[in-house]
């Protein structure tokens, strides 16, 4: 490819992104994550159509920044080799003028793109990336760029996000304001945070599509994987099991895999992907924290608007899965890690710092059974005995209130509240 053609190319993507009304674009929590002035390359990783790209051009723009942008999931783009890049350089000075700015959408479909990301670094060059496949710009970050980057994670709208860009009132406090609050709630727990989908028509549609291209071009082609449908179909049974516990060896039966290391590799792969997020069991013993995870979903869009969905009613997974993705945006910025804890009781998150058990968090849909009451207190008090922690909430649909049992206090909030908050 020529020069010229590059210089066609970028001019229609420049004219794309001139067109963008920034206004209309929500606030995420993580602009605040961005360093403009650094020297670190600023890497955004998440699920596909999650807003990585639209955070980028807000951002930028919201700066009044001129930068060069090449979106690399371009078609025109696909069979662009690594010596074809400073061409392609070339070309975006002639388009953009001089900047030392830079937003690369989706770089990783190059391959030995580290190495032209390493030299602009050099030179620099203030970069901003964005990328859908975790192991490609996580796992291989850190012997690629040697320390070069701040990686920001980004997911789907949260509840207050969404809450935003749907119009939902939510500071007042009567009864018509807090009724529709809950049904924005059930909305958001039913069609999940991925941005586009609140635009479009056929929302299940939609959803199959993004999936689908989740596991061919993230993963299969990546991968190489042979068994495509074999993928498909493990990546449909792990939603529809959602917040459950993963066996691998269970898996390697089910679908019938040579060995094990398919059914791990497989399940490894729709991780990295970002559809499906792992937690580990909180154990002293590092072989526990290994081999005992639970899997979640990145967007409850996935659960009910796909085909082959059968866990769609149950709504206290529902919001167990919704609490874990919440938590991972507010606790990625404070370096806290999430655990789940099983021993003679189960502790549904386990928050640590430095080995510190700082917060113990229980998830239930409700709590009007007096059964479901006493399990879900008195799992806090074993855990606040047991990992030396008076930090105790519980969430859930019904009215805030506190509890006070053998000497610990338990916070109760409700969970549409708790979900507009910025603390844990």
């Amino acid at each position: 490819m020529q020069k010229e053609d590059f210089v066609k190319i970028l001019s229609d993507q420049k004219s794309e992104i001139e067109a963008i009304d920034i206004n209309k674009y929500c606030t995420r929590r993580e602009e605040e994550q961005i360093e403009f002035d650094s020297s670190l390359a600023q890497i955004v990783i998440g699920v596909r159509r999650c807003g990585k790209s639209t955070l980028c051009i807000k951002v930028l723009k919201q700066k009044g920044i001129n930068f060069i942008y090449i979106n690399f999931d371009d078609e025109r783009l696909s069979s662009l080799t690594r010596e074809d890049l400073n061409v392609l350089l070339e070309a975006a000075y002639i388009v953009y003028g001089d900047t030392d700015y830079m937003f690369f959408d989706e770089i990783q479909n190059i391959p030995q793109w580290h190495l032209f990301i390493n030299r602009l670094l050099r030179q620099k060059i203030h970069l901003f990336i964005t990328g859908s496949n975790a192991k490609l710009l996580s796992g291989e970050l850190s012997t690629f760029l040697t320390g070069r980057y701040n990686e920001i994670v980004l997911f789907p709208f949260s509840f207050a996000e969404y809450c935003y860009v749907k119009n939902t009132d939510t500071e007042s406090r009567t009864t018509k304001a807090e009724a529709l609050l809950t049904k924005t709630f059930n909305e958001y727990l039913t069609y999940g945070g991925l941005p586009e989908t609140l635009n479009v028509t056929n929302q299940r549609k939609y959803v199959m599509s993004l999936l689908n291209s989740i596991i061919k071009k993230d993963i299969s082609q990546r991968f190489k994987i042979r068994y495509t449908e074999s993928l498909n179909n493990m990546a449909n049974h792990l939603i529809n099991n959602f917040s459950q516990e993963v066996v691998i060896n269970t898996l390697k039966d089910i679908f019938s895999f040579g060995s094990s290391h398919t059914a791990e590799n497989y399940y490894s792969y729709l991780k990295e992907a970002y559809l499906l997020l792992g937690l580990k069991k909180f154990s002293f013993k590092s072989r526990e924290r290994i081999y005992n995870e639970k899997t979640y979903v990145v967007d409850l869009a996935f659960v009910a608007q796909r085909q082959d969905s059968f866990s769609a009613e149950n709504w206290g997974w529902r919001l167990e899965n919704a609490v874990y993705i919440e938590l991972l945006r507010r606790c990625n910025p404070l370096s806290l890690d999430i655990f789940y804890a099983k021993d003679r009781f189960e502790i549904d998150f386990l928050l640590t710092q430095s080995g510190h058990v700082e917060h113990l968090i229980q998830v239930s849909w409700s709590l009007s059974s007096k059964k479901t009451y006493n399990r879900e207190i008195n799992a806090l008090i074993k855990g606040a005995e047991k990992y030396h922690c008076e930090n105790l909430l519980l969430i859930t649909m019904d009215k805030a209130s506190e509890v006070e049992l053998n000497g610990h206090k338990i916070k109760i909030v409700n969970a549409e509240r708790w979900f507009l908050q910025d603390n844990i």
